[in-house]
């Protein structure tokens, strides 16, 4: 079988044939064998009859009957196999399988799971627990999280450490697992593995959604569109048009290649010594044989991908507990569906003989779970009644559901309703079913969490003016959206001698107020981070901590946690301080503000400060002073940071703007200025920072957030890619990626979609960055770096306001502080006072300083001091800090994904508003059944099918990669006894009279918007969006990889399905 990618039919199809099963199913099967024979037709008797092959016997490793041996010569994807090498893969253990023996099946229970009566089984048994440790420890199992194609349900992947492709999981060998379950898997015979996905096949290469990559963002998303509108998150996983990343392999810092993973010396394949880390972290020695073996044959067989079947659930995915979907009469199966399914729900002791006791059909919005039912009998009265009644309205509602069971005697799982969401087709109905499904909650904060709060009429304690550094006669100010009510990090700046400069990052000091083991800890830990939806946000802490009691807001003191550098005229820090302080915002910039007064054009930054408000001490003059200071740092802050290697990939953005009712009027593309870059690199700096001491104060449980190397298979095709296309690609780094794309950037000045689509295509090659515990890879040090970042510590400490992890960053942070204070203390008063003095402030900041003292870390009292200061400050151990870690990976996960939808909701409304808009596409990847387009307006790749529609003639030539479509000049013919259900051809296509159609009066971003005070280019323009801004194509219509097409895009589904974006071709024809 073949990965194709396409679409197909929801029910699970059989996988790829199984090694033969054990000697305790020989008899059950032997008894099938005879009733069937007794079913058979008297005249088919009369066939001579096959008799067993001598030899033939019944084991753990063996076939069981003449019927399940396979001919002595087969073809598997097109490669001819000898029959001795098919026998070997028949008796469980092909020759070429890298391996060990699959684990006896007799090990596997009988026992079915969830109810039923005895019948057919459509799915193996789930192994128990035991079993299937013992089967990891013998290498013949392997744990994976399942990962689901949205286009095809069928195709599910799997990633195993160590190995650098993923496996293929198709249909029934899912074994009922659904997306995001943790999964133990056993590997096919090399015999049954399938084609690689590739530049070689049909579809020239695939393109992801519409995910960025730009981690960087994380350091100031609140700033350019994460307060006022969405985050700008790193987005490397799955992505959601379902064109999957296939593989991942975790490497390290250093530049590798996927051809150095295994050597072939003297023939015989092997994995090298830099690889070994991934085999012998907690692994038995048969499993990382297993490993090493699996590897070997990847080289040996590069063309072919490594095919697997679930063997149980380890852990289910909480994604089961949040579906959402549509209820459906029973009737409504997919056609040949409905009589499979009756004959297990007679097993399942369900009727559907009447509404009361029947069954109704449950689809889910999200493509990557299966269908469901439900039993009618557990939906609440007035449903029922509507049921019964024949109300169609019923089938209109969103509903929200969890996965009961699914044993192995039924095709699909069953479902239980919790809620009823809303009408489909409205924005709000929607946006709750994305809260739902991402288990994102809205509701009002828990009595006990707001009782950890001070009252309204607290103010800075004394005792607290006193042990902190007061910095409010400091310049400081905050630089955040005009919308931006959650102020956590402001800036400052002093000039110093010798052209020097000190700079500061203040961040609102939440760990101050948030304290470990509290109720509104625990709070903050479960949302683990705020969620930006535009027209809705959900905060991970009490507006009143947040936009009040912590917020840097202008004119009042705050409390602060300050990491602040000296830096000389080349950009070279020279010193650092980090810690406690006391602050004063003298004003609150927003990033339209900054523009205005470091710009050129004097009557605009007049215009600029005249608007500008200052509290306290300080001047408008110093502020603009400070500002232009500022700008000139951060500039050579950003040069040498890229000529350090950091890699940056701006990928296209849209905003969208709403009127003054809240409904999406209008959308326009971000573009990113100079503001946000000044607080970009101060902010990357910060963290930096951070990384540096916490990891060094404790290497075996700091928090700290890496960026694995690209996906380097895929990457490859992304070099042949741009090879193809005449631009030299160097990925042999992040540094070196980056100034190639900025070469192929000046070199496509005149054709902005195509570099567009080359950043999109590079983003869809990286990996997710992550939150981790350095005791879970303290003997893979490599494996912390940043590879976007290029530096080898990160972690993230200016968000706390919004992010869970950066409040355990200012506790670890509070306990090295303490810790050094601690044992300076100690060390002064076992010198006496009259003790050597230190030579400079630097030498008193022995764990928080430049130059980190291993020596007196080491020390018994520096081993005292962080020891007594971390549990103190709580700091969590390395077994609670990487489950602490998970988890925030997980949430925010699940934040950007509702993000995400979120925007896409919106972008639908807005085209359902205005019904249809006109645009010009590129054509991305071609083939016999569809094509791929990147529409510039939507940002996003889209699918167009044109197979199998009533009119239309489909010529794909595979040879030179074009595509042509013509109207049929005479009916096709159709073979006898077939029934082909043919789509209208306006399903397709938009046709349009020549006469009638509009050509474009103006260049299609012309418009301008507003856009937080800034003017910004208009993507779907009002009342005029309507009309054509790309000529209609003509028939025949000859297609090309990377041509534009005329398409018509169109808001699809809400009321009863998920809502997506449609998009047909936009052409011409008399005959309309």
């Amino acid at each position: 079988m073949r990965a194709t990618g396409e679409h197909t039919a929801a029910v699970p199809i059989p996988a790829p044939p199984p090694s033969p099963p054990a000697a305790a199913f020989a008899a059950e099967d032997a008894e099938k064998e005879r009733r069937r024979n007794r079913r058979r037709p008297a005249r088919r008797l009369r066939q001579p009859l096959v008799a067993a092959p001598q030899g033939t016997h019944v084991d753990a490793a063996g076939p069981r009957s003449c019927r399940s041996m396979p001919p002595t010569c087969m073809h598997v994807g097109g490669t001819r196999l000898d029959a001795a090498e098919v026998e070997a893969s028949a008796a469980g253990t092909s020759q070429s399988c890298p391996l060990l023996p699959t684990p006896n099946r007799a090990e596997a229970p009988v026992a079915r799971v969830g109810g039923g009566a005895a019948g057919r089984r459509y799915f193996q048994a789930h192994w128990p627990e035991q079993d299937v440790e013992e089967a990891i420890k013998r290498g013949n199992a392997f744990v994976g999280k399942l990962r689901v194609n949205a286009h095809n349900r069928n195709e599910a992947y799997c990633t195993i450490d160590g190995i650098p492709v993923d496996i293929l999981i198709t249909g029934l060998a899912q074994n009922r697992a659904v997306e995001g379950d943790i999964v133990a898997i056993t590997l096919d015979p090399v015999v049954h593995w399938t084609r690689m996905k590739g530049p070689n096949v049909a579809c020239n290469p695939p393109m992801g959604g519409d995910s960025v990559v730009r981690e960087v963002g994380e350091t100031n998303g609140n700033h350019g569109w994460k307060k006022g509108q969405a985050d700008a998150s790193c987005r490397f996983e799955n992505c959601n048009n379902g064109v999957p990343i296939l593989d991942r392999m975790h490497l390290h810092h250093k530049n590798s290649g996927f051809s150095q993973a295994v050597n072939c010396e003297n023939g015989n394949a092997s994995v090298p010594e830099s690889y070994e880390r991934y085999l012998n972290d907690g692994k038995s020695e048969a499993t990382r044989a297993a490993v090493q073996r699996i590897c070997a044959m990847i080289y040996s067989h590069p063309s072919r991908r490594p095919t697997g079947k679930v063997l149980s659930v380890i852990k289910k995915s909480p994604r089961r507990d949040a579906v959402v979907g549509f209820l459906a009469p029973f009737s409504e199966f997919p056609d040949g569906e409905q009589q499979k399914y009756q004959m297990s729900v007679k097993r399942m002791n369900h009727r559907a003989q009447s509404v009361s006791t029947g069954l109704i059909h449950l689809l889910p919005t999200d493509p990557k779970f299966p269908q469901m039912v439900v039993s009618v009998s557990t939906l609440p009265d007035s449903v029922r009644q509507s049921l019964k009644e024949g109300d169609a309205a019923i089938e209109k509602e969103l509903v929200a559901a969890r996965i009961d069971e699914w044993n192995e005697e039924s095709l699909y799982p069953c479902a239980h309703v919790i809620q009823f969401l809303g009408k489909g087709g409205h924005v709000k109905t929607h946006m709750n079913a994305i809260l739902f499904e991402n288990a994102i909650s809205d509701a009002e904060f828990p009595p006990k969490s707001m009782e950890c709060l001070p009252d309204i009429c607290w103010k800075i304690p004394q005792e607290e003016l006193e042990a902190r550094k007061d910095l409010r006669n400091v310049l400081t100010f905050t630089i955040d959206p005009p919308t931006a009510f959650d102020l956590d990090d402001a800036i400052s700046i002093e000039t110093l001698s010798g052209g020097i400069v000190r700079i500061g990052v203040h961040i609102a000091d939440v760990s101050y107020f948030v304290h470990p083991e509290t109720a509104l800890d625990a709070e903050a830990q479960s949302r683990s981070t705020s969620v930006y939806a535009l027209q809705r946000k959900i905060s991970m802490l009490p507006s009143r901590l947040s936009e009040e009691l912590v917020s840097l807001n202008p004119g009042v003191d705050r409390l602060a946690f300050s990491i602040i550098w000296d830096i000389d005229p080349h950009g070279s820090i020279i010193s650092r301080w980090i810690g406690r302080s006391i602050i004063f915002s003298c004003c609150k910039l927003s990033y339209d503000l900054v523009q205005d007064l470091i710009c050129s054009d004097a009557s605009q930054s007049k215009v600029a400060v005249s608007s500008l408000q200052v509290h306290g001490r300080f001047e408008r003059e110093d502020v603009i002073k400070s500002v232009a200071c500022l700008y000139e740092v951060s500039k050579n802050l950003k040069e040498i940071r890229f000529k350090g290697g950091a890699l940056s990939l701006d990928t296209a953005k849209l905003m969208i703007l709403f009127d003054e009712a809240g409904a999406p009027c209008d959308s326009y593309r971000y573009v990113r200025n100079d503001p946000c870059f000044i607080v970009e690199e101060l902010m990357l700096l910060a963290n930096m920072s951070a990384a540096e001491v916490i990891s060094n104060a404790f290497p075996d449980c700091a928090l700290l957030r890496r960026h694995p190397e690209p996906n380097l298979r895929k990457f490859r095709e992304f070099e042949a890619f741009c090879a193809k296309n005449g631009f030299e690609l160097d990925a042999s780094s992040s540094g070196q990626l980056h100034l190639s794309l900025s070469r192929i950037k000046e070199k496509l000045q005149d054709d902005p979609v195509l570099f567009d689509i080359l950043m999109f295509y590079a983003s869809k090659q990286m990996q997710s960055a992550e939150y981790f515990c350095t005791g879970d890879l303290i003997s893979r040090k490599d494996d912390w770096a940043h590879y976007a970042l290029s530096v080898p510590l990160y972690t993230h400490f200016t968000s706390p306001l919004r992010r869970y992890p950066d409040i355990i960053v200012h506790r670890m942070l509070n306990a090295v502080i303490e810790a050094e204070e601690e044992y300076l203390k100690q060390k002064k008063s076992s010198t006496g006072q009259n003790g050597v003095k230190a030579a400079s402030c630097e030498m008193d900041r022995c764990f928080t300083g430049l130059q980190f003292s291993k020596d007196a870390a080491e020390s018994e009292e520096g081993k005292k001091a962080l020891s007594a200061a971390a549990k103190k400050f709580k700091v969590p151990s390395s077994e609670n800090l990487g489950e602490v870690a998970a988890h925030c990976n997980e949430r925010k996960c699940a934040g950007r994904r509702a993000e995400e939808a979120g925007q896409k909701l919106y972008m639908w409304a807005l085209i359902k508003n205005k019904e249809i808009v006109v645009c010009n596409a590129r054509v991305l990847g071609l083939g016999p059944r569809f094509m791929s387009v990147y529409v510039p307006k939507l940002v996003m790749e889209r699918r167009i099918y044109y197979d199998e529609v009533e009119g239309l003639s489909v010529e794909w030539l595979e040879a030179t990669g074009t595509l042509v479509l013509d109207a049929w000049r005479n009916k096709p013919p159709q073979r006898r006894g077939t029934q082909v259900r043919c789509r209208s051809i306006e399903e397709v296509a938009m046709l349009v009279n020549p006469s009638e159609s509009i050509l474009p009066e103006e260049d299609e971003e012309s418009g301008s918007t507003e856009a937080g005070g800034r003017s910004a280019k208009s993507v779907l323009m009002s009342d005029d969006a309507v009309k054509a801004q790309a000529a209609p194509a003509f028939l025949p219509l000859v297609i090309h990889y990377l041509s534009d097409i005329p398409v018509v895009l169109h808001a699809t589904g809400g009321e009863d399905s998920a809502v997506d974006i449609g998009v047909r071709l936009y052409m011409s024809s008399y005959f309309k």
